[in-house]
């Protein structure tokens, strides 16, 4: 089964398989590789990706478009809401504080999470590569910006769920690409490393990754980015240049429709795809100087995010050679916060009772484990954060775990061990908690000698389960303290000494609880919530291909009709062909009136219909086609069969070759056993 990968855009989506030793992108229904970041709503249906390319400016309220920029964002995030003022469709804030999308869909007003609407989009990448590969997709690996936070890379999570997929891994995109680029660069050497930065431009976003190379080695040396800097600002720079120029020269205020507004940012992006490819071309709307003018202050913001992922490298750009990847890095540093019990000073410093630990620092490699100590003596909570948010511009929160209960022996305070993972998709999560107690036990045994080396016999305790190095031995004499024999053997003179002793060793054993650990992901949908997103992903599927099948079978009657008319056209003349063409066209008139909205059964039974009519009319005109070839067919052979019966009476010098008796078999056979003779 080929590995399927999913790389989804602010404006366009790609899906590739890997086989026959490279990746190949996988074509849409139009044949195209880049599938667009749409969700249209209408009155019956929806249509996702290319199918909703015309929804986007006829039905631009009800279309859901640049999903990426809505996934995982609180509602006043100032970056959303500068989004949100170019956007044609409804967007509220939800009662978590994350945004609500609203459209008409069957009829009803419907809210959608930006998490329900990518899953609907990976609902069409997951059929685009089904239909390639002709075989069910289920695991996948899904390219993310290197800016996303742990809410967002857990909400492209549920998304696939909700699609029915299994992400193996959430990767980077500039990763991707740094691994890509060594995998196909041939030139690498075996010690010299190579330096390469690689700069990815998107629709909505910026983002810059360092990469250090060596022959079949790759390092991540540094990430950088600017989530707001993309070809939509030379859009939006085109789009209110043109805005202006209309209000002043035409009095025509576009700000005043969507899908006016909605059209001439079309117009503008091609306009700057032009601009890129041939200045002159449009020189007669806007020249190439003009454009630069008003775009003065891009180029400048895109130096930033080069300019730091330099420093954060630690090189210049005399060292930028190339690059590769072996290792995905962290672009966050993650710290746990707990709080302390009261007189507690074993996990207190300074006396504050809030205790915080960076975990995972900036550049951690992906994944990575901990495994923290605490000592405590009733149920405490760590709360997950990141500890530098000012590149984030994102609430530091990301989870909170609570540890307990349990319980500790002797009035101490118990050692728990706390495992703390950040996964493969960038995720951090506390796995498990462990509580370990230990518990010393005597292990009597017998040592005796006869003019022979002491030996030591022990009464064996059941093997313990745990690890050697998770178990602290400390044998000492019971009666006087000293330390127990060596391998069993005391220390001696030269002389055996004849003795029996009996010793009570004392050893530390280490039991394991597992300590229940319960989750809570601020801004996070619950399993319940996935679940019930899934089940509503499922009808609306369904919905959509019973809409198909409709559709497809009120075309099928559209085409028979309008076949069978052209077929039928020249005969006229017949009774039953008039009949048959006048029902052809009230079928024709019903389809463009009554029968335009239909179920699929009335289109079935409509079809059965005009089948009974013309399908016999068709058979008949078949076998009468065929007759005609069969006619021209048996005059051919009769041909042929006088042309051997004269041949074999003829006293032509060429046929002397010929035994008589042979022409004789030919000329004096039936015409029937001529023929079989001949063929």
């Amino acid at each position: 089964m080929s590995v399927v990968g999913f790389d989804f855009g602010n404006q366009s989506c790609v899906v590739a398989v890997a086989r026959q030793g490279g990746i190949v992108a996988v074509p849409n229904d139009e044949s195209k590789l880049k599938t667009p970041s749409l969700v249209s709503f209408g009155d019956k249906q929806r249509f996702i990706g290319t199918a909703a390319t015309a929804s986007c400016l006829m039905n631009p309220k009800n279309t859901i478009s640049q999903i990426k920029r809505l996934i995982g964002c609180k509602f006043s995030d100032p970056e959303l809401q500068r989004d949100l003022e170019s956007l044609p469709f409804s967007v509220t804030e939800g009662p978590d504080g994350y945004p609500l999308i609203h459209v008409q869909y069957l009829g009803e007003n419907k809210m959608f999470t930006p998490t329900q609407a990518l899953g609907m989009l990976f609902s069409n990448l997951k059929s685009i590569a089904e239909k390639n590969l002709n075989a069910e997709v289920v695991d996948c690996c899904i390219g993310i910006p290197v800016y996303f936070t742990d809410i967002q890379r857990r909400a492209v999570i549920d998304a696939a769920t909700i699609a029915g997929l299994h992400p193996l891994s959430l990767i980077h995109e500039t990763d991707a690409i740094a691994l890509a680029y060594g995998y196909w660069e041939t030139d690498l050497g075996e010690n010299e490393v190579m330096n390469v930065a690689f700069v990815d431009a998107g629709h909505a976003s910026l983002q810059v990754c360092i990469a250090a190379f060596k022959k079949g080695q790759l390092k991540i040396l540094a990430h950088s980015f600017d989530r707001s800097l993309g070809g939509r600002d030379f859009d939006q720079a085109l789009y209110q240049h043109f805005a202006a120029k209309f209000k002043v020269e035409y009095k025509f205020d576009v700000y005043q429709n969507e899908a006016t507004c909605q059209r001439l940012r079309d117009c503008c992006e091609r306009v700057k795809k032009i601009l890129g490819a041939n200045p002159e071309v449009v020189s007669v709307y806007i020249k190439i100087e003009e454009f630069e003018q008003i775009s003065t202050s891009i180029p400048e913001r895109v130096k930033k995010p080069l300019e730091k992922a330099l420093a954060d490298a630690g090189l210049t750009i005399q060292n930028i050679h190339s690059v590769e990847v072996v290792n995905e890095r962290f672009p966050f540093p993650i710290s746990l916060t707990w709080k302390t019990p009261d007189g507690d000073t074993q996990n207190r410093a300074g006396g504050e009772n809030l205790q915080t630990s960076i975990v995972f620092p900036k550049g951690s490699p992906i994944p990575s484990m901990k495994i923290l100590t605490f000592y405590m003596s009733e149920t405490f909570t760590l709360d997950v954060q990141y500890a530098d948010v000012s590149e984030l511009q994102a609430p530091a929160e990301i989870s909170r775990y609570t540890i307990g209960p349990f319980q500790s022996t002797n009035g101490q305070k118990a050692k728990l061990e706390v495992t703390v993972h950040l996964n493969l998709h960038g995720i951090v999560s506390v796995e498990s908690a462990t509580l370990l107690e230990e518990e010393e036990v005597d292990v009597p045994f017998i040592k005796e000698s006869d003019n022979e080396p002491a030996k030591m016999e022990t009464n064996e305790l059941p093997a313990d389960p745990d690890p050697p190095s998770a178990v602290d031995v400390n044998m000492q004499d019971s009666k006087t303290g000293a330390p127990a024999a060596v391998n069993g053997m005391p220390e001696l003179g030269d002389e055996p000494i004849q003795m029996e002793t009996k010793v009570d060793a004392m050893r530390k054993k280490v039991n394991k609880k597992t300590v229940p650990v319960s989750e809570v992901v601020f801004g996070a949908l619950a399993a319940p919530d996935v679940q019930k997103a899934v089940e509503e992903e499922l009808e609306m599927a369904l919905q959509d291909r019973v809409m198909k099948e409709t559709n497809d079978m009120k075309n099928a009657v559209k085409s028979y009709a309008y076949d069978m008319r052209i077929k039928v056209r020249q005969r006229s003349s017949d009774l039953v062909l008039r009949q048959l063409i006048t029902s052809l066209q009230e079928v024709e008139e019903w389809l463009s009136g009554d029968g335009k909205d239909e179920t699929k059964d009335v289109y079935v039974a409509k079809l059965e219909e005009l089948k009974k009519q013309g399908d016999p009319i068709e058979e008949s005109y078949k076998e009468h086609t065929e007759r005609a070839a069969r006619y021209d067919q048996m005059f051919s052979l009769a041909y042929y069969i006088n042309s051997y019966r004269e041949a074999a009476i003829s006293t032509h010098p060429i046929y002397d070759h010929i035994d008589a008796a042979e022409k004789q078999k030919v000329y004096s056979l039936p015409y029937a056993l001529t023929v079989h003779y001949i063929t």
